[in-house]
């Protein structure tokens, strides 16, 4: 089920250690930002170890802060006193991924010093250091990653992501990149994913020094989409209040969208934030993935409805629905219409 894979989760800060349980499962890649604005998205992963973590809202190379998460736990995971993460009556979002593979993983050109993978829900986190030269990462998931984020650790440098669907041309291969630091617009670099897509068994990567510079270390946070769990895709804004529907096979527990065309925020909506409004199955309460400031909530601006099959877009905002421009989604699901076994969710 896709709740043993990965989950959503809020909670209030408390200013001393604080552990949260509840996950089902031990995360490996554990992901918080304040709801009232101030701080950054934190993210920490198990490959680089409680205590450290990135924030996908600015350039930092990897932080050190021990009071951050200081374990990753079989239920959850446990906070110091860090007030990022656990201000007191703070309140958070947090999202969790479930890895956890670390042994039997070849192949490519440059081999990963540490990872951690999961076949089955097509999620894998990779730790290595840049040659300069292009060269690929194996990456174990069976299936060709769609999204794709990478991240210089040991120096300031922005955030490349790779989709799959980010121009409507995909004859295009993989010369275009996101920021997801930024609000910028796509972008051209062969010296990002070597002009190739992914493949099932291969993440490429050209000689661009925010992915493969000499002597850098990076990592990289690769999704593959899976039935009934995960899917990364791509539509044409109508700059409509009745906006496209994308058909993902589940109820979503998250969604991000961007607006690949434009200078736009990235934007988050998830199953534990928004509670109804109007439509039931409306989706008010957004984040922005680059960005510190706080959720904005309300019945006007950038809204979606989770429905059980897929969303739909149901604003104007240029920053979800630009008409006639190029927008990428990622999704992760609640409840599936079909479970990656082929028999119906329930």
């Amino acid at each position: 089920q896709p709740t043993d894979f990965f989950t959503p989760k809020i909670y209030t800060g408390t200013g001393a250690s604080n552990s949260l349980t509840g996950l089902g499962f031990q995360p490996d890649f554990i992901w918080i930002k304040d709801r009232d604005g101030g701080n950054g998205q934190m993210w920490t992963n198990a490959v680089t170890g409680a205590g450290y973590h990135l924030e996908s809202d600015g350039q930092q190379a990897l932080i050190t802060q021990a009071q951050g998460v200081t374990s990753f736990d079989s239920d959850g995971f446990t906070l110091g006193t860090y007030s990022g993460m656990n201000s007191s009556g703070v309140a958070f979002a947090n999202w969790n991924w479930k890895a956890g593979t670390t042994t039997g993983l070849s192949g490519g050109t440059i081999t990963p010093s540490s990872y951690s993978i999961n076949a089955t829900s097509g999620f894998g986190i990779y730790k290595y250091s840049g040659t300069g030269s292009a060269g690929t990462i194996a990456h174990g998931l069976g299936t060709a990653p769609e999204f794709v984020v990478a991240k210089k650790t040991t120096a300031i440098d922005s955030w490349w992501a790779y989709h799959l669907y980010t121009h409507s041309d995909t004859s295009t291969s993989g010369q275009y990149y996101n920021v997801l630091n930024t609000t910028a617009v796509r972008a051209t670099n062969s010296g990002a994913w070597n002009d190739t897509n992914p493949t099932s068994t291969l993440i490429h990567l050209g000689n661009g020094g925010n992915v493969n510079s000499s002597g850098q270390d990076y990592i990289i946070f690769a999704f593959a989409p899976k039935k009934g769990f995960s899917s990364f895709g791509g539509f044409k804004g109508n700059a409509n209040a009745d906006g496209p529907f994308c058909y993902t096979g589940f109820r979503p527990a998250m969604v991000i969208i961007k607006n690949a065309s434009g200078t736009e925020a990235w934007n988050c909506w998830d199953n534990k934030r928004n509670t109804p409004v109007g439509s039931k199955n409306a989706a008010y309460t957004v984040l922005e993935p680059n960005s510190t400031a706080a959720e904005t909530s309300g019945s006007t601006g950038q809204v979606i409805d989770m429905l059980s099959n897929g969303f739909k877009v149901r604003t104007t905002s240029t920053e979800v629905n630009q008409s006639n421009a190029d927008m990428i989604y990622l999704a992760f699901a609640e409840f599936p219409v079909v479970s990656s076994n082929s028999k119906s969710g329930t």
